[in-house]
């Protein structure tokens, strides 16, 4: 067993189709302006018909492991966190798994909605604890836009495509926290596809729930990690709306922190929301190495995770 297991690089998958706001659907009844006051969204990317779970996946992953230097057959195990695969058997892990040309590894999918990364980052520091794994490649990637009612506004004018990755692999010193999370199945019903259908969300109850619930989780990360909020460099929540992780920052009271903000022009990709935001900010230095990074992830079931990581 080691003492410890930390993230070595960030990789993501950016469709290049950008969608901004004017160019949504005229039935949603909405403009520019709208829409940013209520969700901070500018605009929004959406996969083409050649992208799809697995390839943005491999793609995300594939950086990541160039990134670290690795080579994808030294991958012992493969964590796809994913809401939209479009079927439910086989799940995707796999498949990343021998795109990427890691053909021996371990492969499973996690669905927790939005708070997948999370967990997913969590089971892969557990496994390179335990022995298990050496090299483990967690991603969270979703094309959301194949679920969406065009003509439905309250969904339709937050999702987007897109995938991210980080590789996880031993380390001497700590570098990702312990995680907390938890789940309430009583509000489901708030978020989620029925058989047949489409997605479905009751944005106004999501947001009292994650204005009000949040700021506890996220503390109690810290105090897992045994920080304070006040010795955060960065707080990366699910890119779930920008009204709610103003709201996160502000009550946490993390003063001396970057605040991700990636939502604005890649809007709500889910599981891939939190490695998409990282990847952004360690390319354009606002993450530097050794910085300490709350991520907090919540999404349907309803499910919700936190840990404190080092940046790489």
């Amino acid at each position: 067993m080691t003492s410890g297991a930390r993230i070595v690089a960030f990789g993501e998958h950016r469709p290049p189709r950008v969608v901004g706001n004017d160019d949504l659907p005229a039935a949603l009844g909405t403009d520019d302006a709208w829409i940013q006051s209520r969700t901070g969204i500018r605009s929004r990317r959406i996969a083409g018909p050649d992208e799809s779970v697995v390839s943005m996946s491999a793609d995300a992953a594939g950086k990541a492991l160039a990134g670290a230097g690795i080579d994808p057959a030294d991958v012992d195990l493969v964590l796809l966190a994913t809401c939209s695969m479009p079927t439910q058997v086989p799940g995707g892990a796999a498949q990343v798994a021998s795109a990427l040309g890691a053909r021996s590894a371990g492969a499973f999918d996690i669905n927790a909605a939005c708070a997948g990364f999370c967990y997913g980052l969590s089971a892969a520091a557990d496994a390179v604890r335990a022995g298990t794994a050496r090299t483990v490649v967690v991603v969270g990637s979703e094309k959301l836009s194949d679920w969406m009612d065009w003509t439905d506004r309250r969904s339709a004018i937050l999702f987007g495509d897109g995938a991210g990755a980080a590789v996880v692999q031993a380390a001497s010193k700590p570098s990702i926290g312990p995680v907390v999370w938890g789940s309430d199945g009583t509000l489901s019903s708030l978020i989620d596809i029925p058989a047949g259908g489409k997605l479905n969300l009751d944005g106004p109850a999501v947001f009292r729930w994650a204005t009000t619930s949040l700021g506890d989780i996220a503390r109690r990360a810290c105090t897992a990690a045994g920080i304070t909020p006040a010795d955060l460099d960065l707080v990366v929540p699910h890119q779930a709306n920008l009204r709610i992780i103003t709201a996160l920052a502000r009550s946490l009271g993390a003063t001396n922190a970057v605040v991700a903000d990636d939502i604005v022009d890649t809007g709500n990709t889910s599981a891939a929301s939190i490695p998409l935001a990282l990847a952004r900010m360690t390319a354009d230095g606002r993450a530097r190495p050794g910085d300490r990074a709350l991520l907090l992830g919540f999404g349907a079931g309803m499910t919700w995770a936190g840990l404190v990581i080092e940046v790489p």
